[in-house]
């Protein structure tokens, strides 16, 4: 006989995850019983009830009317004992097993034979929780994401203890809710905060080490990688204590060393600065608990004195493929007299004709005028040759990844271009200065890595070499901003900023799939709705390619020599099967061929 729908639920711990999972249980017509210690807890979770349908009313989002059911179905208390008639008790209290546990104990003196108990936990072991409650058919793990009521992911995570019925109960509810249930097993982070925990702390530590600032790190992930937020912010918003819980458990259950928490993270959690919740993080908030950032002795002073640029008004770019093209349409279409320098008159023209149908559709859409298409076209010149780039202010590289070619192509441009001309390679994954050693001028070589796609991407990474000239940097920096592009600064190791912290991400999702913890939908789906990820790993494994994406991963493996950093099999796998993605109609999943 199938169970009734579980109606009355007792909500314990009204901190701002407890308050926000009570507000969709409201809302969505359940009786819902809030349980806190606290009694200030439980006057502010009320008072943020209130303000929140107060707010839905004047966005027209639910009636007066409605608002007033929902804050009738509402209540709080000070004592367990209030769960005694719940069909299900969701505990939110902190991320500390000892309390969770004396919870779960309490709880099996007062509810009902049938009550499920479900743990809000994203680090402590379910399993755990379950084998010491008298009931551990019944428990089981309900993790939401902040801000719940925003937040479309929960994630249904199953103990081996834990009865089918539960489950499924469980799983109804979170689809009645309005959310996207996802099954999971019992494991440190589960599947979003499993992915995604890792990635923050390798962002962490590249901070720690003064490889980028903060807000390039952060830039650069919401630009690059089209993510809501940069991973420094991400912390302050978790908590830094918190981050630090998961982090544990994940390295005591995984022993990668990338899940080990990075040192800044126990220094800051030490000294108290959590995040926003305490006023100072990574960044400084203008109060505890607010979201608004404030300068501080970190923050870059945007009057400090600076080398200036050297004057460009002549741009060369050496390559005919997609990511040439666009580069050389973004420069042209900023004004610049830009020379498109390609192996043949053919290929150059080719490569310009790309760009005149990106034009096109641009006038199309409306995002630019007749005359300015004609202007922008009239700007590039096609050449068969290096040689065009004679005159050039700035000569950009943008041939295949293999460092023998863009070596053996700046032995050339540093013969063919200019005294004082920047030479400018955009590697994603190759060292810089091996490509500034090929020259007579490695003060002149920097760094500039666009993003695919050139017109539409607004990131640049600006990699200074060892040997880089202040000049130069600043020359690259000053025509970035000129296009309109965002540059952030970094050094010359494998991956820059954005690659470094997005492959490993990538490559521990497949590792996922490898230990069949998870199907590709479930793991898109997380990342998605519980990350607020534009696309989900596996499927930017198959637009990026998985050859390409192979490629990075083992230059990163190479650089750094972290085992967790290892290409999974399954990728190596695929590639040797020649499943590379989108562009063979086959990588993780398979494609209708054009």
């Amino acid at each position: 006989m199938d169970r009734p729908p579980l109606h009355t639920i007792a909500v314990v711990g009204l901190g701002t995850m407890g308050t926000g999972i009570a507000d969709v249980l409201a809302r969505a017509g359940r009786e819902v019983i809030g349980i806190d210690i606290s009694d200030a807890a439980a006057r502010q979770a009320t008072a943020a009830f209130e303000a929140s349908t107060a707010r839905a009313v004047q966005r027209e989002r639910m009636t007066e009317g409605e608002r007033q059911d929902a804050l009738a179905r509402f209540r709080t208390f000070s004592d367990l004992q209030a769960a005694a008639e719940a069909d299900l008790v969701i505990e939110v209290v902190p991320e500390d097993y000892d309390t969770k546990c004396q919870v779960f104990s309490a709880l099996d003196t007062v509810v009902k034979p049938d009550t499920i108990l479900a743990t809000g936990t994203n680090a402590l072991s379910v399993t755990r929780l379950a084998a010491d409650s008298d009931r551990p058919e019944r428990v089981l793990g309900l993790h939401f994401f902040h801000p719940a009521p925003a937040m479309k992911l929960v994630e249904v995570v199953s103990s081996v203890l834990t009865s089918p019925e539960a489950v499924t109960a469980v799983t109804a509810l979170a689809r009645d809710l309005g959310k996207e249930p996802v099954a999971v097993g019992d494991r440190p982070g589960f599947v979003a905060d499993g992915l995604l925990f890792g990635y923050l702390n390798q962002a962490a530590a590249m901070y720690e080490s003064r490889y980028a600032s903060r807000e390039d790190i952060d830039d650069a992930m919401r630009l690059g990688a089209g993510l809501p937020m940069g991973p420094l912010a991400l912390l302050d918003l978790i908590g830094i204590d918190t981050a630090r819980t998961v982090l544990d458990a994940m390295y005591a259950d995984s022993h990668d060393r990338l899940h080990a928490p990075a040192p800044i993270l126990r220094q800051l959690s030490d000294a108290g600065l959590t995040g926003q919740k305490a006023g100072r993080g990574f960044y400084s908030y203008d109060a505890p608990g607010s979201s608004v950032t404030v300068a501080d002795a970190s923050t870059p002073d945007d009057g400090a004195a600076r080398t200036p640029g050297r004057p460009v008004s002549t741009v060369g770019v050496a390559g005919s493929g997609t990511m040439a093209s666009g580069i050389a349409e973004v420069f042209a279409k900023a004004g610049y007299e830009t020379v498109l320098a390609a192996r043949s008159d053919e290929k150059a023209a080719a490569a310009k004709d790309r760009i005149a149908t990106s034009f096109e559709r641009s006038v199309k859409k409306g995002r630019m005028t007749d005359e300015a298409r004609d202007a922008a076209l009239a700007r590039i010149t096609p050449a068969g040759s290096l040689d065009a780039l004679s005159d050039v202010d700035l000569a950009v590289e943008a041939v295949a990844e293999d460092l023998a070619v863009k070596q053996q192509l700046f032995e050339t441009l540093d013969k063919v271009c200019k005294p004082g001309a920047v030479l400018a390679t955009t590697t994603s994954s190759l060292p810089v200065v091996a490509c500034a050693r090929a020259t007579s001028r490695p003060q002149d070589v920097v760094g500039m890595h666009f993003f695919n796609p050139a017109p539409a991407m607004k990131l640049v990474e600006v990699v200074r070499t060892v040997l880089t000239g202040d000049e130069a940097h600043a020359t690259v920096r000053e025509v970035s901003t000129a296009i309109r592009k965002h540059p952030v600064d970094c050094g010359d190791r494998a991956g820059f900023i954005v690659n470094a912290l997005l492959f490993p991400y990538l490559n521990n999702a497949v590792k996922m799939v490898e230990e069949h913890y998870a199907s590709l939908d479930d793991i898109d789906a997380a990342m998605r709705l519980g990350g607020g990820y534009p696309m989900g790993p596996f499927e930017l494994l198959d637009v990026v390619g998985l050859d390409v994406s192979l490629a990075i991963e083992q230059v990163l493996h190479r650089e750094f020599r972290d085992p967790g950093l290892a290409p999974a099999p399954l990728l190596e796998h695929l590639v040797a099967a020649g499943c590379l993605g989108r562009k063979t109609g086959r990588g993780f999943r398979e494609y209708a061929r054009r």
